[in-house]
């Protein structure tokens, strides 16, 4: 989370024609265009509201040769991860989902006292922690280092560092390299790719698996969720773009899972291509997949663009429809994802009294750019709302069980994502 005064950003300068940042070669073809846009994690003091506050553009374009959506990288990492507001442990679904995923992979792959996993960008250690019960030796590395403290203060051990090669190299050196890479969540936020795919390349095994877990373009596009898209997420991936990377690094896909987390993602085994490990059938027939929705040719890409300007319109004809009936709307949450939300479609504080959050990071802090004021959770049972607009609508099951005693007064939720629907805690299993 960047507090500091708001001038002071660093920005980059961006590619000057504009060139892939896996492959090299030249961007010539929108993905989308969703205007300019503040840092999404860039909450603000109440003492900042008055001061200049920095946008930039979000525009996604598409890459006719390994067909990688991205962003120019206009901020550096450094300036956006050092400090974050992102703590995965407030999640309590995705803990769960990372400690099934902990005993899934320590089952399949045989891991134990010998081994070394290493979590790449691993936040306040909701994954990792998982694995010492099971008697596995682990490696956090993270950025961010308020996160980190987090981890450490776990008893996880972990490096405040960036990764790639030079960090890779010095681990080897070190006398150590993994059985098990992990990645969640972190592809998408590395601007340079190849270092960073070459670092997981020096310090696994020979044998050893590398994990990834990121949203699949396919279901991005296909359920309108342009706000995943924002300047900390550099790269939006399908699994014909990871094969590309793979194959740059001398990897390969062994296996891949559909996941239903963060509205739908892929979680991509790799290998050293040289490796003894088989491909799964699942690989070739989603790469199949893939290939027949037109994903290996940049006209399919096209549609989405439209698709995303009809979702806008239709959000805010129903908060004006609401707001104009007298009725008083809440936000719940304060996610990177929602702010692209809220900026693209101009949702502020005429529109949401205020949103709440379970991080305490967070609280009396506004959004970026909107600025929407953030508050516990328990300011929904003080305000009793008539809706509160779920802007993580990928934890909508999580949030309306959590909520769903807004019931008591006639509250009911709005899930803005894939397009904006009405849900009634009364229709909410416990």
């Amino acid at each position: 989370m960047k507090l500091q005064s708001l001038p002071e950003l660093s920005v980059t300068a961006a590619r000057p024609v504009g060139t892939c940042r896996l492959c090299g070669a030249g961007l010539h073809h929108s993905f989308i265009d969703l205007g300019m846009s503040p840092l999404c994690e860039s909450f603000l003091r109440a003492e900042q509201l008055d001061a200049m506050e920095p946008y930039l553009p979000l525009h996604a374009l598409i890459c006719d040769t390994c067909f990688l959506v991205q962003l120019k990288e206009y901020v550096s990492p450094e300036h956006i991860f050092r400090e974050y507001a992102y703590f995965s442990s407030y999640s309590t679904s995705w803990v769960a989902h990372a400690k099934a995923y902990c005993e899934k992979v320590t089952s399949r792959f045989g891991l134990g006292p010998e081994s070394l996993v290493v979590e790449l960008a691993s936040n306040d250690g909701y994954l990792l922690q998982h694995f010492p019960p099971l008697g596995v030796p682990v490696l956090g590395i993270e950025p961010a280092a308020n996160v980190a403290k987090v981890a450490i203060g776990k008893g996880i051990p972990t490096r405040v560092e960036f990764f790639g090669v030079a960090l890779a190299q010095q681990l080897v050196a070190e006398g150590r390299q993994a059985d098990l890479i992990a990645g969640n969540n972190v592809l998408a936020q590395v601007p340079d790719l190849n270092d960073f795919v070459a670092g997981m390349s020096v310090l696994l095994k020979p044998e050893g698996i590398i994990t990834l877990e990121f949203p699949h373009l396919a279901r991005l596009m296909a359920e309108n969720q342009f706000d995943t898209i924002y300047h900390e997420h550099f790269s939006y991936f399908s699994l014909l773009t990871i094969a590309h990377m793979a194959e740059r690094h001398r990897l390969r896909i062994v296996d891949v899972e559909e996941l239903p987390t963060h509205g739908g993602s892929l979680r991509v085994y790799l290998a050293r291509a040289e490796s003894r490990h088989e491909a799964s059938g699942a690989v070739a027939a989603l790469l199949a997949r893939e290939k027949q929705l037109g994903f290996d040719d940049v006209a399919a890409y096209a549609p989405f663009a439209e698709q995303v300007k009809r979702t806008k319109r239709r959000l805010l004809s129903l908060l004006i429809d609401l707001r104009d009936a007298g009725h008083r709307i809440c936000g719940y949450g304060a996610p990177g994802k929602g702010n692209t939300l809220l900026n693209y479609c101009g949702i502020g504080p005429d529109f949401l009294d205020f949103t709440v959050d379970r991080n305490p990071y967070k609280h009396g802090l506004f959004t970026p750019g909107m600025h929407v004021p953030i508050r516990p959770v328990e300011a929904i049972d003080a305000a009793r709302p008539d809706y509160l607009l779920i802007l993580p609508w990928n934890l909508k099951t999580e949030i309306t069980r959590q909520m769903r005693h807004v019931a008591e007064w006639g509250g009911k939720f709005i899930v803005p994502i894939p397009e904006p629907t009405i849900i009634d805690p009364k229709d909410v299993c416990p």
